[in-house]
């Protein structure tokens, strides 16, 4: 079919002009030489605006309204609009009225499984449940170890408002306390869910955690000594020593990372990879953040 077949022109102060093409996202179709209804069709929804014609596609009378503004020329593109117009009727009604039962009967959720590359998409029933992948006991454990790094991480910044003077170091502190504390929410979530203990065992002793820091260090983590230090230093010293024990903490979680990937089999969750190498990553930053900082705070005492 000619392309001045179907013309669709609206006024501008007074003067006729075609209606602009709105997207090459409509050629792509027309040019599938099987589908020649569909090919006409999408010809006329170029012209006139695709959002006037899904607007009133998917009315319940299945037309399209042309605005005054609109004229139509050529008798022979009027008998061909009408001839679209039936063709895509009877789908489009069938379409939407599918839409509308599925949306009206909210009580049977329709589960839908996506096929390969080039496969149909398969409808599961309604009672069909996930599950959840596979995971290693190295997996439990490194969450299960993070959970004891990150909150030894909260409990050293709790004390800078009250120990520390340097207002960027304050800002660090704060950020590390709110992202740390909601990793540890995620941790004991991503737990509970596979129905693992939030803590780890000690090794020979069934019944046994290591909740406590005397008992059992994750990489990095300041000893009670370097707590005790770290609790009665005020002023620059305590900033030197957060400083200095928070890059030490820093690198040990980096470790426990690379450990967790370098363990075969372990790191295939998906929650778990993302979560981990978000760690890997932050706390790469916040280390390059920390080291500035300390070497600034070495410049000033110079």
């Amino acid at each position: 079919m000619a392309k001045s077949d179907i013309r669709l022109v609206h006024r501008v102060q007074g003067e006729e002009q075609p209606w602009p093409r709105i997207t090459h996202f409509y050629r792509s179709f027309t040019e599938t030489a099987r589908n020649s209804w569909l090919r006409l069709m999408l010809e006329f929804v170029e012209q006139i605006g695709a959002g006037d014609f899904a607007h009133n596609l998917c009315a319940p009378t299945s037309h399209i309204r042309l605005r005054n503004s609109y004229r139509l020329h050529s008798a022979r593109g009027s008998a061909v609009l009408c001839g679209m117009l039936l063709a895509v009727s009877a789908p489009a009604d069938f379409f939407c009225s599918s839409v509308r039962s599925m949306q009206a009967d909210p009580a049977k959720p329709v589960v839908v499984q996506p096929g390969a590359p080039g496969k149909p998409s398969k409808t599961l029933p309604p009672s069909t449940r996930g599950i959840l992948p596979p995971r290693s006991q190295a997996d439990v454990e490194f969450m299960q170890g993070m959970i004891m790094h990150h909150a030894q991480a909260v409990e050293m910044t709790a004390l800078i408002p009250s120990h520390g003077e340097n207002k960027e170091l304050r800002l660090l502190a704060a950020r590390i306390s709110t992202s740390q504390s909601d990793e540890i929410k995620f941790m004991r979530r991503w737990l509970a869910a596979r129905g693992e203990p939030l803590s780890m065992a000690t090794p020979g002793m069934p019944g046994m955690d290591m909740s406590h820091e005397s008992m059992h260090l994750m990489p990095g983590m300041l000893t009670p000594e370097q707590m005790d230090a770290l609790r009665k230093a005020k002023g620059a010293e305590f900033d030197h020593l957060f400083l200095t024990g928070m890059i030490q903490h820093h690198g040990g979680a980096l470790t426990m990372v690379k450990d967790l990937f370098d363990t075969a089999g372990a790191g295939q969750d998906a929650e778990l990879f993302n979560f981990a190498t978000d760690v890997d990553s932050g706390q790469r930053a916040e280390i390059r953040i920390m080291l500035s900082m300390l070497e600034k705070t070495l410049e000033e005492k110079r």
